[in-house]
């Protein structure tokens, strides 16, 4: 049987806790059309790393970005109060550009299906 680092399963908890605090806590407008993907914490549990996408956009906004930034020590008091931790890792958010890679893969594999399928009707 697999074991888990004690570290993922902190930081699984932390962006599940971090999502339902900005949710329900925070209504700043800048920060709502983003999903949190993942986070990856330190094996000292001192750092935390929140991956996030903007809904909508290929890239992060600098806005949104800020707004995460001036939101994390609100963020990482609330999250200090709701895990049973010794340290509260320092919250620090992080664009996800997989999903602009993987919309980028898409695109390209579409562009080539239409240029087989112009060619099959060109050489028909």
């Amino acid at each position: 049987m697999a074991t888990v680092k004690r570290a993922q399963r902190v930081a699984d908890r932390i962006l599940e806790e971090t999502a339902e605090i900005l949710r329900r806590e925070i209504s700043d407008p800048r920060m709502a059309m983003i999903t949190l993907t993942g986070a990856k914490v330190s094996d000292d549990l001192r750092h935390a790393r929140i991956f996030f996408v903007e809904m909508g956009e290929e890239t992060c906004r600098e806005e949104t970005l800020e707004a995460l930034r001036k939101a994390s020590g609100f963020l990482r008091r609330e999250l200090g109060r709701r895990l049973q931790l010794r340290y509260v890792p320092e919250v620090v958010f992080s664009a996800d550009g997989s999903f602009a890679y993987g919309a980028r893969i898409d695109r390209l594999i579409a562009e080539i299906h239409r240029n087989e399928r112009q060619d099959d009707t060109e050489n028909s």
